[in-house]
């Protein structure tokens, strides 16, 4: 069947490292589809990193919380910060967006209706990082993009908005299979099944941008979906199927010795199903 992975063998290894034709690719961060129930927003997002010839770029670079992670996880792979040469941002929010300041000399890409939006968002009150946007905006190695750019080798851009306005889906073309990033224009499994959206301006509008991440994804047999907030997925016999396992814990300090610790798995068979209203 068109669009699904049949007898295709997909290069992967624990749906962190990809070969796609010349393109390596390393989820440095599989993101986390949940969110915090007492202290706000968790902010878990998917990291992508991307190598093909000198050419090295990161798909979202996460929040404070991943920092020293994204540079360790660099490390492990011989880089450097200042080694890699493109940004890609699918949209403004805090957790995709605040770490390219570790990035000065790298292309930043965000769309021109993001840029343009984010910046006029009220100050404190939205995931918008007022001070860092407004930084970018100027920022000499900005590009503001539009729909159908390229924005790296083999890579495009697609407007998917709902999320925010100038939500960035990306596209590898990878030769016999595509990549696509979807960002949060989908977040998680759930949002691509139900086609509904957790957080949207317009949920018509989200539909259709998910309609239209369906259609870069089926456009080839064994082509990998690597959403925001979730693992990595292909399609078989019309159904997603998750690359990897899923890695989620905190731990905690509750007795009266730092060496006590307290590890609580996020996993799905530790936890509760609830109606959206609870």
């Amino acid at each position: 069947m068109s669009g699904e992975a049949g007898g295709k063998a997909v290069s992967e290894s624990g749906g962190k490292q990809f070969q796609l034709g010349d393109y390596r690719i390393d989820i440095i961060i599989h993101g986390f589809p949940g969110k915090s129930v007492c202290h706000g927003s968790l902010g878990f997002s998917t990291i992508a990193l991307i190598r093909h010839g000198e050419r090295v770029a990161l798909v979202d670079v996460g929040s404070f919380g991943q920092r020293s992670l994204l540079i360790s996880e660099l490390a492990k792979r011989g880089l450097a910060p200042g080694d890699v040469t493109d940004i890609l941002l699918t949209h403004s929010h805090y957790d995709h967006s605040l770490n390219w300041t570790l990035f000065k000399d790298a292309n930043i890409v965000i769309s021109r209706t993001e840029m343009a939006w984010s910046v006029n968002e009220p100050w404190g009150e939205t995931p918008v990082p007022e001070l860092y946007v407004k930084a970018l905006e100027q920022w000499p190695t900005l590009r503001a993009v539009e729909d159908g750019d390229e924005v790296f080798p083999g890579i495009t851009a697609h407007l998917a908005p709902g999320h925010t306005p100038g939500s960035l889906v990306f596209v590898l073309r990878g030769g016999d299979r595509d990549m696509v990033f979807t960002g949060d224009a989908c977040k998680n499994r759930a949002e691509l099944l139900s086609r509904g959206t957790d957080m949207t301006y317009d949920a018509a509008v989200s539909q259709a941008s998910i309609e239209a991440i369906w259609h870069h994804w089926r456009r080839l047999p064994g082509s990998i979906l690597v959403p925001g907030h979730d693992l990595p997925m292909v399609l078989e016999q019309g159904a997603p199927r998750y690359l990897g396992q899923r890695e989620a814990a905190i731990r905690a300090w509750y007795g009266e010795d730092l060496n006590e610790i307290t590890v609580f798995s996020l996993l799905p068979e530790n936890g509760e199903t609830a109606s959206a209203a609870g």
